[in-house]
């Protein structure tokens, strides 16, 4: 038993420290990827030629883009303190709250990391348009023919790591049953031998 419960502390201070790198990464990536949106609004300069709709989408893009990295920055903000307390103090692992807000950690890290830069990717491709539409539509065009496999290959990448994390994961857990099968099994040995010993102590 106590080696279960090593175990379990072990495991629950490596997911500490991988929903407190997680938060970091988060915040960092949200901020700088945030203000680049609103300065790129703010700094463009428009030209009477370009369509309502091409502005509409640019928009929307931009609003998505700040707002989808706000609230992975408001998460990280909120909860990254309760965990950074933890692990710079000697406090018990079981105060830090990032078992029962492991949700919230993890919507942060795919808004920063997954839609904030699909969206990023999204914001260029539309800031060229809106940029380059009065002077060259090959510029433009070229912004486009270059991110769309990037967008692919972004993709590609996001679905490989996820499916490598998973299987990495199931490997722990599998490994993990074994050993607690093991531990069992030793324990069941260890009570019989006893049973044994005092049967024959009784006889």
């Amino acid at each position: 038993m106590l080696i279960e419960s090593e175990n379990q502390t072990e495991l629950s201070w490596r997911r500490l420290h991988l929903s407190r790198a997680k938060l970091k990464a988060s915040s960092r990536t949200s901020a700088l990827l945030a203000g680049f949106a609103m300065v790129a609004m703010v700094e463009i300069q428009l030209s009477h030629d370009v369509p309502e709709e091409l502005l509409i989408a640019f928009c929307v893009c931009t609003t998505l883009l700040v707002a989808v990295h706000m609230l992975a920055l408001l998460i990280s903000t909120c909860i990254l303190p309760h965990v950074e307390v933890v692990t710079s103090t000697p406090c018990s692992i079981t105060e830090s709250p990032h078992e029962k807000l492991h949700y919230y950690i993890e919507t942060a890290w795919a808004f920063s990391t997954v839609f904030g830069i699909l969206l990023f990717l999204l914001e260029i491709a539309l800031l060229c348009w809106v940029k380059f539409y009065e002077y060259s539509f090959i510029a433009a065009w070229s912004t486009t023919i270059v991110l769309i496999p990037v967008v692919i290959l972004l993709l590609v990448f996001a679905i490989h790591f996820y499916r490598k994390l998973v299987a990495h994961k199931y490997e722990l857990s599998k490994h993990g049953l074994r050993e607690l099968e093991s531990l069992a099994n030793r324990l069941h040995g260890d009570n019989s031998d006893k049973l044994s010993d005092h049967s024959v102590l009784t006889i």
